[in-house]
């Protein structure tokens, strides 16, 4: 078989185009394979009218390495005048428009991406940093234009660090898919606001519940676009409990030093004992835990009002629901503890989203195991330069999308 031919199946080159010749360079480590067009027959890539020959330009594309040599494609191709659309390239079936890689070769790299960070793909394929960053965002815009309308019933709604400091993006993700839909800069009302300008009004009705912290924000975003919002806003239980653990550990602290100054050093040592799911505790640590949370300290009471908030998330009532909830509020601000009382004060201010999560049964769990999978992705990638890079870099990662050129799909 001429190597002609055997480049013509290996790239799937059919007429009118035609390989017409096939270079080797090892000074170089290169495989250049000319393709010409042999037809009589161009049409406009944009409207399909058959249109005149207006002249050609020699375009090279990158291709899948030969015997570890770079392979390159090389072209002239036609250009043609459209009394529509003015002077147009035509397309070649082998690359998409607009790109210097051929198809298969951005599959290749998009298959690398999604193991390892852009620069060390770039050194594996002898590119440069920004050629391999733009096959991401490229694969990212198509993956976007590909999507189906969004019919989410259920969305989790959470912000991520960009960098240190308070430098946030929002987060929005579909908990039926696991995937994210949107990403925002900032975590402002229109950051969330522009998620929902993308909805109609059929799908916004469609939306169940939406899962966030109390960020005021948020809300403010969530009211003004989805009807009956204060019945399907559900405030995270993970959040809550992040509250009651604070105030929990406050306690812990302001104790702890009025102990040392009598030389009782008992809470010494014993911050993650209270903080501690205790399903999660060794039987050794159960069983010195026991000891403390049986105690009259004051940490033991204010541990046992976070324990009695862990119950109160299984209720199937509304009104049974708010019931539990308001003793547990009660008990709190009666209980003399500083920081209990100040809890206390957010929890019944944010009590109507808490007590919808409750009946709904909604979580923000999606929303943290995709925050945990984008702390991955930037740390493979030790940060990123910009907004934008990173929010390419969630969508590829996370955003479920069809990545690849037509016709390579994996």
């Amino acid at each position: 078989m001429k190597d002609t031919q055997l480049y013509s199946q290996i790239l799937g080159i059919q007429k009118p185009w035609k390989v017409s010749s096939v270079n080797v360079s090892l000074a170089d480590d290169e495989v250049e394979v000319e393709v010409n067009y042999a037809g009589d027959k161009l049409s406009c890539p944009r409207c399909g009218t058959a249109c005149p020959r207006y002249d050609k330009r020699r375009r090279r594309w990158r291709h899948l390495d030969t015997c570890q040599l770079k392979t390159l494609l090389v072209a002239d191709v036609p250009r043609v005048e459209c009394q529509e659309h003015g002077v147009v390239t035509v397309d070649v079936p082998w690359a998409e428009p607009g790109s210097g890689f051929t198809a298969l070769f951005e599959a290749l790299v998009i298959d690398w991406l999604k193991t390892a960070a852009v620069s060390a793909v770039a050194e594996r394929l002898r590119l440069s940093w920004n050629a391999v960053d733009g096959i991401m965002q490229r694969a990212v815009r198509r993956g976007l234009s590909r999507r189906e309308a969004m019919a989410p019933k259920r969305l989790s709604v959470d912000e991520t660090s960009y960098r240190k400091g308070h430098d946030y993006i929002t987060v929005v993700t579909d908990q039926a898919s696991g995937t994210v839909l949107h990403v925002a800069d900032d975590r402002v009302t229109a950051s969330l606001g522009s998620f929902y300008e993308q909805l109609d009004e059929e799908q916004r009705n469609g939306i169940e519940a939406v899962c966030m912290d109390m960020w005021p924000a948020y809300i403010k975003a969530t009211r003004a676009a989805i009807p009956d919002a204060d019945q399907k806003i559900a405030f995270d239980r993970f959040h809550v409990a992040q509250y009651l653990g604070k105030g929990v550990d406050q306690v812990r602290r302001d104790e702890h030093r009025q102990l040392v100054k009598g030389g009782d050093q008992q809470l010494k040592g014993t911050k993650y004992q209270w903080l501690r799911n205790r399903g999660n505790m060794s039987w050794h640590q159960r069983r010195a835990f026991t000891t403390l949370r049986q105690s009259s300290l004051k940490t033991a009471r204010a541990w046992a009002m976070k324990e009695f908030a862990a119950q109160l998330w299984h209720y199937q009532h509304r009104t049974w629901a708010l019931k539990g909830w308001k003793r547990l509020i009660n008990w709190m601000v009666r209980s003399r503890l500083a920081p209990m009382k100040k809890v206390a004060g957010t929890l019944k201010k944010s009590l109507w989203g808490i007590i919808n999560a409750v009946i709904l049964k909604a979580d923000n769990s999606f929303a943290e195991s995709i925050n945990s999978r984008i702390k991955t992705v930037k740390v493979r990638a030790r940060g990123f330069r910009n907004k934008q890079r990173f929010r390419n870099a969630i969508y590829f990662h996370l955003g479920g999308l069809e990545l690849y050129p037509a016709g390579t799909a994996r």
